[in-house]
């Protein structure tokens, strides 16, 4: 049985909103004369509103359901033991805070010992005094809705912070990738060849660097139309990252029609290797152009250098080597790569 109390006296399901500043009361109590005494006394509360149930197999059912604010629990009832009762409450996560006024027909210290030890959060002795009964179930009402609300507020940041990380990630990974291409920008390639130079100094390993230039992009540029040749640079963009394996090289784009490629601990053999599955891979695109001087569709030049940073070797050095090395391939006719020895 369920019913609460309105301000017509009226029982019967709860159809009205409940604000979030009631107290909603459920009692857990088999004899009735308990439930109308109590129903009595808050009956001209509006900020109370009470339910009943009269089965105590159906209590947690019921308390899942309402939701209340106050569990007012009987001790002593047929078929099931009141502290039983208290423990289930206590188990389950969605009544295990909703805090538990144990009532009882006597005062015994031991039987309130064992019921706070059981997870109750008052006792009194049915039937309690009004004044105190309404005082108790405010209190802990707002006791609770206050830890509601917190937890709701604790929750809510919880999330707002995961996106904020999350949105934050995302903005490091833009900031650090070309808009045009999605490969790793020029601040980003000044920045590794910084750290690498430091770790090849540290380790006496050796950094290679190969700068990609695409072959006559200007006249590709002009005649097929800046939308072409955007198309252009991230077509080349994705085939020169797909030749690099290895997790600890950097692809970039330099800037225009200019690409970077980092290789630690990678000597000039293993560099020019690269170098040419490169020029492979570009010249198997086969993207038309017609302009070029070289052949009928995009190739690149590419300029390899090589060194060991505790012999001198800065990336302003390497950069100045590798551009040397790729100045070379142009003039030299192109669709090429050439080497210049960094140190």
């Amino acid at each position: 049985m369920d019913y609460k109390v309105n301000d017509s006296d009226e029982m019967g399901e709860n159809t009205m909103s409940d604000s979030d500043s009631n107290a909603i009361v459920l009692l857990v109590d088999d004899q009735m004369m308990v439930s109308e005494g109590i129903r009595r006394m808050l009956m001209s509360e509006s900020d109370i509103i009470f339910h009943y149930c009269n089965d105590p197999s159906q209590a947690l059912e019921q308390a899942i359901a309402l939701q209340p604010t106050v569990i007012l629990q009987d001790l002593i009832m047929p078929d099931i033991d009141g502290y039983a009762l208290v423990d289930a409450y206590r188990g389950n996560e969605k009544t295990k805070n909703i805090p538990v006024i144990v009532l009882s027909t006597k005062e015994d210290p031991k039987d309130k010992s064992l019921a706070f030890e059981r997870g109750a959060n008052d006792y009194l002795v049915k039937l309690p005094d009004k004044i105190e009964l309404i005082a108790r179930i405010r209190a802990h009402s707002k006791s609770y809705l206050t830890q509601l609300q917190r937890d709701e507020a604790f929750q809510a940041l919880r999330e707002l912070q995961s996106e904020l990380e999350k949105y934050n990630i995302e903005l490091k990974k833009l900031s650090s990738l070309d808009g045009l291409t999605g490969i790793a920008n020029r601040r980003s390639f000044d920045k590794f060849i910084d750290k690498e130079c430091l770790r090849s100094a540290r380790e006496n390993s050796t950094l290679s660097l190969i700068l990609i230039d695409i072959d006559f992009f200007k006249p590709f540029n002009d005649n097929y139309g800046h939308l072409a040749g955007d198309g252009c640079l991230r077509q080349v963009a994705v085939a020169l990252d797909k030749v690099i394996q290895r997790p600890a090289d950097l692809v970039a784009r330099y800037g225009g029609e200019e690409f970077a490629v980092v290789l630690p601990n990678t000597d000039i053999q293993g560099a020019e290797k690269l170098a040419k599955k490169l020029c492979e891979k570009i010249r198997s695109l086969k993207i038309p152009h017609e302009f070029s001087e070289v052949t009928n569709h995009i190739t690149v030049s590419l300029g390899i250098t090589s060194g060991v940073a505790c012999e001198g070797i800065s990336p302003s050095d390497l950069i100045l080597q590798a551009d040397k090395a790729l100045y070379l391939a142009k003039e030299l006719g192109r669709n090429c790569y050439k080497t210049s020895k960094g140190n």
